[in-house]
């Protein structure tokens, strides 16, 4: 979308299952074992690796997802088998205390699809589909000051039951410590040693998130595009849910609303007051990162960890649940291992954080860009809770409006279930469609109140994740005699009432 048309996790709260693994055959076992120091040697740190307690017992995962299995196994009796859902990708972990500057490695025996075996804050490594046991290995340093560590197996959304069998976690080397040659106190470690997270300055608490429905997020520019009041916006199309546009590079990876250096995410006030408004009346928020201008922050910052850091500001500034990424022009299929890297950190952080990634399209569904990036975003173990379609700006080419829009979701539907393997109905449930109302950037493209109302019908038959419009800061009609370029920012350009197009987008309940 355009600001004007013109110019994996850490630690989580989880019911606790039992086990004795450390990992499960649907996610690393999540077990927190506090054994003494690991030494460079070869003994294994994973409690009961091979599964043959043949129990849960002391290990935490994500509930229901895990168990112990006398087939199919790698070695000895047992394995374990987790099966994720459309909501859960069946992660489980496991904490091991560990020496500083020391190179461990993880291995396991892995069946199934997209399985993912990984250390937290370093690398991972998956399969994209093992029929049989098929091993995945992985390394990590610990740093000058760590002394625990937590490795992570998870699976993949909507995925069947996949396995997992003789996982290892042993000290492998070690990084060299200069030895200190004086009886003065001994000076700190040459080795790198993480930098401390500056303290972040006086900013006013996050409002708590909203618990409502999360259907139909309109976008809303709080502080351009001559936005009105958000409690205006609210009283008058009756609108709680809110995609808050756009958050960009302000330079130095620094976030700020539209890429204003005098409006940076850290000392404002306005749009948190907003966020605060629209919880208060029972909705909720997400924010957008990109668009069609200015620099999206993966552009300028330098790594995943740096953009991770970038986003989770924005998140923690304004408690949000809710993340968009909407990767436009210069950003669209760039940096593309930064930014899903990044996401992935984000994810594993904040494990209850929805994700959705939202992509232009063509008359014939997603462009190779397009794929490109969900391709990625598999590959980095990014979770995309949401792939939003921007259905619009692709130029009527024959018969009507809605139907050439449905058709391009029909066709976006059938992408998602090759890249993913997922049925038509799990497609469905993660695919988002957004319109632009009224005139859009393509000449030949005219967005009519009845053709809102017909993809309304459309989205309630197929039951996509959500369904949205760009924007609700064009929501009116054009003042009389004003001379207006052709496709506003702040009006449809046809003739309507204010909110009519965000009235009818407001039905939409999944």
């Amino acid at each position: 979308m355009r600001p004007n048309p013109h110019a994996r996790r850490q630690a989580r709260t989880l019911t606790a299952v039992a086990c004795t693994l450390a990992l499960s055959a649907g996610g690393l076992l999540a077990a927190t074992v506090f054994a003494g120091p690991a030494l460079a040697s070869s003994a294994n740190l994973l409690s009961n690796p091979g599964f043959e307690s043949g129990s849960l017992s002391g290990c935490t995962c994500d509930p229901g997802t895990a168990a112990v299995v006398t087939t199919p196994v790698h070695s000895g009796s047992y394995a374990l088998a987790a099966t994720p859902t459309s909501s859960d990708d069946a992660q489980c972990t496991q904490t091991v205390t560990v020496t500083p500057n020391t190179t461990y490695t993880l291995t396991g025996e892995f069946q199934g699809s997209y399985v993912y075996l990984g250390i937290t804050g370093g690398n991972d490594t998956w399969t994209p589909s093992a029929t049989s046991y098929q091993p995945l290995t992985t390394t990590y340093t610990t740093t000058a000051n760590q002394t625990s560590l937590q490795v992570y197996v998870h699976g993949w959304y909507a995925q069947p039951t996949y396995h997992a069998d003789d996982l290892s976690l042993v000290a492998t080397g070690t990084v060299s410590v200069p030895t200190q040659t004086t009886t003065a106190t001994p000076t700190l470690p040459s080795s790198p040693t993480p930098t401390p997270t500056p303290t972040p300055t006086s900013t006013p608490t996050p409002p708590p998130p909203g618990s409502g429905s999360w259907k139909h997020p309109v976008y809303y520019m709080p502080l351009d595009n001559n936005a009105q009041s958000i409690a205006s916006v609210i009283s008058g199309s009756g609108e709680t849910e809110y995609n808050l546009s756009f958050v960009l590079d302000s330079g130095g990876c620094t976030p700020a609303w539209d890429g204003d250096a005098s409006e940076p995410v850290s000392t404002d006030t306005a749009v948190l007051a907003d966020v605060q408004a629209i919880r208060a009346a029972g909705g909720d928020v997400a924010v957008t990162f990109g668009g069609y201008n200015g620099t999206e922050l993966g552009t300028d910052c330098g790594s995943a960890s740096a953009l991770a850091a970038a986003y989770q500001q924005v998140i923690t500034k304004y408690g949000l649940t809710h993340v968009d990424f909407d990767y436009e022009n210069g950003a669209l299929d760039s940096n593309t291992a930064i930014r899903f890297g990044a996401i992935h950190l984000l994810e594993q952080q904040d494990p209850n954080l929805s994700v959705s990634l939202t992509i232009p399209m063509t008359t014939v569904g997603f462009p190779g860009t397009g794929t490109d990036e969900i391709k990625q975003a598999v590959a980095d173990g990014a979770r995309l809770d949401v792939i939003n379609i921007m259905d619009f700006d692709t130029g009527l080419l024959s018969g009507t409006e809605t139907a050439q829009t449905e058709a391009i979701a029909d066709d976006a539907v059938s992408q998602l279930q090759t890249i993913y393997g997922w049925t038509a109905a799990q497609a469905w449930s993660h695919l988002g469609i957004t319109l632009m109302n009224g005139h859009t950037d393509q000449p030949s493209e005219l967005f009519a109140q009845s053709d809102f109302s017909g993809i309304l019908a459309f989205a309630k038959a197929n039951h996509p994740a959500l369904y949205s419009f760009w924007s609700v800061n064009r929501d009116f009609q054009c003042p009389a005699g004003a001379v207006e370029p052709w496709n506003p920012g702040t009006c449809s350009g046809v003739t309507q009432n204010p909110y009519d197009y965000t009235k009818v987008i407001t039905q939409y309940n999944g």
